[in-house]
């Protein structure tokens, strides 16, 4: 398999996820701003959406969307200990908080906190409506250890997630038991392999 990357972007959670299940894969970091790979290909050629991660399988198809790939990667251990059977409650509760990440957390930080020419209203009302989604995981966070219970790929997602706020001056201090997690999922060592690979770790 080959993971096309950009370093600390949402397809980390996908790096970290063919870690844990101990997948042979290759890497291929792409720059988003001119849509290169390191090599000097254009990624439009691979990708037209222009966006990562994809997942190049061995017979050659690509496929896209971090909630599926994260699926598909988690099913690719016999046990399923990142997902859960198909029919059963931790799976469903895995995939109902990829579901939540993608669509209450990742779409509000990206691409409204990313971009300098979003208008401060939109900013303001970005961070508050995010600060309700923190204060949400904190709670939640103060009864579990993970998300779904067991550490599972919503973990690894939710993780590449929230750790843009410190890059975007988004504050977590007022939520500990958030901070809590991310420390929790950041010292397992698939993590921080991933995160080294990356070139986010020394």
């Amino acid at each position: 398999m080959k993971l096309y990357y950009s370093p600390g972007a949402c397809s980390l959670a996908v790096h970290i996820a063919l870690r844990e299940v101990g997948a042979s894969f290759e890497l291929v970091k792409v720059d988003l701003r001119t849509h290169t790979t390191e090599a000097g290909g254009n990624f439009l050629d691979v990708s037209p959406r222009g966006y990562v991660p994809l997942l190049e399988l061995g017979d050659g198809s690509r496929h896209a969307e971090g909630a599926a790939l994260l699926q598909y990667v988690a099913d690719l251990d016999p046990a399923r200990a990142l997902i859960g059977p198909p029919g059963s409650r931790q799976r469903l509760a895995v995939v109902e908080w990829l579901t939540f990440i993608s669509t209450e957390l990742h779409k509000g930080f990206s691409p409204w906190l990313w971009h300098k020419e979003t208008a401060e209203s939109t900013r303001q009302a970005v961070k508050a409506k995010l600060a309700t989604r923190f204060a949400e995981l904190d709670a939640v966070l103060a009864r579990s250890d993970f998300l779904a219970g067991g550490y599972s790929v919503a973990d690894a997602y939710g993780f590449t997630i929230l750790n843009w706020a410190h890059l975007l001056g988004v504050p977590l201090t007022a939520y500990p038991h958030l901070q809590a997690w991310m420390a929790r999922v950041a010292a397992r060592a698939p993590v921080q392999a991933a995160l080294r690979a990356e070139g986010l770790l020394a």
